[in-house]
């Protein structure tokens, strides 16, 4: 359970070193806002008009008699409007982090030479569109999994009692998990490691990511929070595939008093 408060750290010691890089900080926000911008607009445009597309879809409905037929067309509606909801927090980091890879990739580069007690980060050494071709490859892959893990988990939803009980703390963490791979992307993909090894580093240290994804995939629920937490997440991310890798790191700018402190 350690791993849990450990994972959490990072996640604070990501926001603290941006705060103390407002510079960074100003130009990580930019994609999150992109990003925002083009999901509000989605979902108001569900809003507004997803009923009318339930209406359309289930056409032998037409016929059936009041309640019923509201009763039904509203469910889906819900249903419909409430995956959106779920895909949107599932996909905003990887939307944004596609974005925003050059930001992101400068910000995570400047974290590693930070703590790295030589002063050095690793480079993939790749231009950038191909880097963004990996990133955007891998971002696919990625949401499949998760959208498998989605329908998976809908489907446990209409179960009495543990759909309203258990499959939302399954959500949350599964949640969790995707949103910290989408992250740590950006650190890892420098160092050469590749999506499965990626998830296969992921999956070695669950509680870990558990305890940096979770309450971060709570707040991302809150759609203009997480577009102010996007670069800390980012930074305290780049953290956290330090620790995967079993990487040093030199603490003192991200401890009170800037003392240095090495930890493997």
């Amino acid at each position: 359970m350690r791993d849990l408060g450990v994972g959490f750290s990072y996640l604070l010691k990501g926001q603290r070193w941006v705060a103390r890089h407002g510079k960074q900080y100003g130009f990580g926000l930019l994609p999150g806002l992109i990003t925002l911008v083009l999901y509000a607009a989605a979902l108001v445009a569900l809003a507004l008009w997803g009923e009318g597309f339930v209406g359309w879809a289930t056409p032998f409905a037409d016929d059936w008699q009041s309640p019923w037929l509201g009763l039904f067309r509203g469910f889906l509606t819900a249903v419909l409007f409430a995956l959106s909801l779920l895909l949107a927090v599932l996909t905003f980091t990887a939307v944004t982090l596609l974005i925003g890879q050059p930001f992101y990739e400068a910000l995570s580069e400047s974290v590693d030479r930070d703590v790295s007690p030589d002063g050095t980060a690793p480079v993939s050494g790749l231009p950038l569109h191909r880097e963004l071709w990996i990133s955007a490859r891998d971002s696919l892959r990625v949401l499949a999994r998760a959208a498998v893990w989605g329908v998976l988990l809908f489907a446990l939803g209409l179960v009495p009692v543990a759909g309203q009980t258990l499959v939302p703390v399954l959500g949350v963490f599964v949640t969790g998990f995707f949103l910290t791979e989408e992250l740590t992307s950006v650190a890892l993909q420098r160092r050469g490691v590749e999506l499965r090894d990626r998830l296969a580093l992921l999956r070695s240290r669950k509680t870990l990511i558990w305890g940096f994804g979770t309450p971060l995939g709570l707040a991302f629920l809150v759609p203009f929070v997480a577009v102010f937490l996007m670069p800390g997440a980012v930074a305290g991310a780049t953290l956290l595939a330090r620790d995967l890798r079993g990487e040093e790191t030199s603490e003192g700018d991200l401890k009170e008093g800037g003392h240095r402190e090495v930890t493997r």
